[in-house]
Parts: C-alpha cells; sequence; structure tokens
C-alpha cells in the first residue's frame, strides 16, 4: 500500500508523461492549492523536475488560475529553461495560467480552447494603511504581468491594461490575431495558421453593462445609474 504524500508531494499540481523521452508536463487544475509565498521546496521541486532533462519541451495546460506567485515563479523557470517550451492549451487558461502560458516558445490552442486575463484581486483586512498598502500591492502585480503579455504580444502596456481591467476572454483566432498564441492544435499535426474567420474576443464588463442596460430599458429605469451601480460593485469587489 502506498504512502500518503506528505509535505511538498500534497502541493503538486503538476505531473509528467509515463514516458521519460517525451517531457510532456501536464499542467491542470488550480496552480497551487496553497501559495508559494515564503515556499522554497515546492518551487525547487518543480525546477529540478524541470532541468532534469534535455531537449524541448511540451506544457499541456488547463486551468482557472490560482497563485500569482507561482504562476510567476513557474513563468521565470520555463523562460530559463535552454530548450523549446511549446505551450498547448487544451482547456482554458485564464488568469495566473495565462502567464504561465506567455512563456511558452510557441503557444498553441485547441480549436475550442480560450484564454482568459484580468486585473488581479486580493483579499484585504484592517485600517486605511492597509487598504492603501493592498492597493500598491495590486498595481505591482498588475504591473508585472503586462511585462509578460507585452514581451509576447508586442501591444502597448495600456492597451493591455484595458484588456485585463475589461476581464477579456479570448478565442483561439482572436488569441493568436492578438500575439498570445501562435496556432491551432490539429488532430495528428499542429497548424501555425489559425482557421477561423470570425475570432471572438469577449469581455465580461462590457456584457454586463449591455445587459444590465438592457434590464434598465424594459423596466423604464434611467441607464446611467445602473451603469454607474455596476461600477461601484465591482470596485467594491475587486480588492
Amino acid at each position: 500500500m502506498k504512502n500518503k504524500p506528505t509535505g511538498a508531494d500534497k502541493r503538486r499540481f503538476w505531473n509528467w508523461g509515463g514516458d521519460p523521452a517525451s517531457r510532456e508536463m501536464f499542467l491542470y487544475g488550480t496552480i497551487a492549492e496553497e501559495s508559494w509565498y515564503e515556499d522554497d521546496i515546492t518551487p525547487e521541486m518543480f525546477r529540478s523536475e524541470l532541468m532534469s532533462g534535455t531537449g524541448p519541451v511540451t506544457v499541456w495546460l488547463s486551468s482557472p488560475g490560482g497563485d500569482c506567485i507561482a504562476a510567476s515563479r513557474i513563468y521565470s523557470m520555463l523562460m530559463d529553461y535552454p530548450f523549446d517550451v511549446t505551450v498547448k492549451i487544451d482547456g482554458i487558461a485564464a488568469s495566473a495560467a495565462s502567464v504561465i502560458a506567455m512563456a511558452g516558445t510557441t503557444v498553441l490552442m485547441a480549436p475550442t480552447s480560450c484564454i482568459m486575463i484580468h486585473d488581479p484581486m486580493t483579499v484585504a483586512m484592517g485600517n486605511e494603511g492597509d487598504m492603501e498598502k493592498a492597493i500598491d500591492m495590486l498595481k505591482a502585480v498588475k504591473d508585472s504581468i503586462i511585462t509578460a503579455y507585452e514581451i509576447r504580444t508586442g501591444m502597448s502596456r495600456a492597451e493591455i491594461s484595458k484588456l485585463m481591467t475589461a476581464e477579456t476572454w479570448m478565442d483561439a483566432g482572436k488569441a493568436i490575431e492578438l500575439g498570445f498564441a501562435d496556432g491551432v492544435l490539429q488532430k495528428n499535426d499542429v497548424s501555425l495558421v489559425a482557421d477561423q474567420k470570425t475570432p471572438t474576443l469577449f469581455s465580461q464588463r462590457s456584457t454586463d453593462l449591455c445587459l444590465m442596460n438592457k434590464l434598465a430599458v424594459s423596466a423604464g429605469v434611467p441607464v446611467k445609474p445602473l451603469y454607474d451601480r455596476l461600477d461601484s460593485l465591482k470596485n467594491a469587489t475587486a480588492g
């Protein structure tokens, strides 16, 4: 009978394929159930396994996101890896997971997959000074995330910031168009050309506002107060 995993093993959220020669890593689910902040063991385990072999690595990625510290360190390790890294998004690369995807030498997406980017979020408690520190921290985290997106896409920081604030969802076609990905996964081969006539970019905030506008019109309620109310609610929950 196998012993139950303990310590750093319990924090594993990545797995390697059965064939060591293939060098395939699977990042599925939440990125780090526990924070990597002040954790030296788990990141070192990830780095050791990544650097234990040579040659190209394929990272299969499907994750709703998670710990931005873990994502940042994984991004740095993959960028530091001396061989090609192919990221294959076969589900969703959202939030922190989208940062990891940016480390790929080549980023490929399943036709049904998507990437989601948004402003970083946290939970804070305390007095006015504590709130100000939390805001400063969020600004710094966003700035670092923008850098990762900027390096891959070549977009301006202002453009990326707007997409993050809008909580933007991109299908494969739009992600390729904007530079977040390079191609679409196909059954027996890889195509580096997006074969989608109508790429889609979906802003959660814009959709919320559109829905509220329709409800307001049908109810005969002035529209602008609803817009202001939605903005105030989002601002209240963003921290």
